[in-house]
């Protein structure tokens, strides 16, 4: 046993530097985190009051549907039925508080649509998916589909989706 603590010295000076950093890291601890951290899990609980505050940028699809009907019938019964208005064209609450000072966004179809449907492994299978080259060139998507509801056809013979 005495052969186990003959370098006494070195154990105390490791465990003094564990120490040592066990002090430094508390003390860190208590400077960086803030003193709400954790009330909600692995969370700030300030955080919440800092998104109350922040100004509204969506305005949700009840909103829409007051002025824009005719869109809302139009994708009944359609793929894109379920579908937020602002999931495509971007937030909109400035738009509904006054129409007439922002333009909702009209989204370019060759790069919108390409973000859900173009083939990806990670998609399940039967989720309507193509390659976009091969499905249209450099046609736009709304040349031949309907956006809001892209199994209507529109102008002739809809392509559909491969998969």
């Amino acid at each position: 046993m005495g052969a186990l603590f003959g370098h006494r010295e070195h154990l105390v000076r490791v465990a003094a530097l564990f120490a040592a950093g066990l002090v430094v890291f508390l003390f860190l601890q208590a400077l960086l985190v803030p003193q709400d951290f954790g009330v909600y899990g692995h969370y700030r609980a300030g955080a919440l009051d800092d998104n109350r505050a922040r100004p509204l940028a969506h305005a949700g699809r009840s909103t829409c549907v007051e002025c824009h009907t005719d869109v809302q019938e139009a994708a009944k019964g359609g793929r894109h039925e379920k579908i937020g208005c602002e999931a495509c064209h971007g937030p909109l609450a400035r738009h509904a508080e006054d129409p007439s000072t922002t333009k909702a966004v009209r989204p370019d179809s060759r790069v919108l649509c390409r973000r859900c449907h173009a083939t990806n492994v990670a998609r399940p299978v039967r989720f309507p998916q193509i390659d976009p080259e091969e499905h249209a060139g450099k046609e736009a998507c709304v040349t031949c589909h309907t956006a809001h509801n892209p199994g209507a056809e529109k102008g002739g013979e809809n392509k559909g989706a491969t998969r």
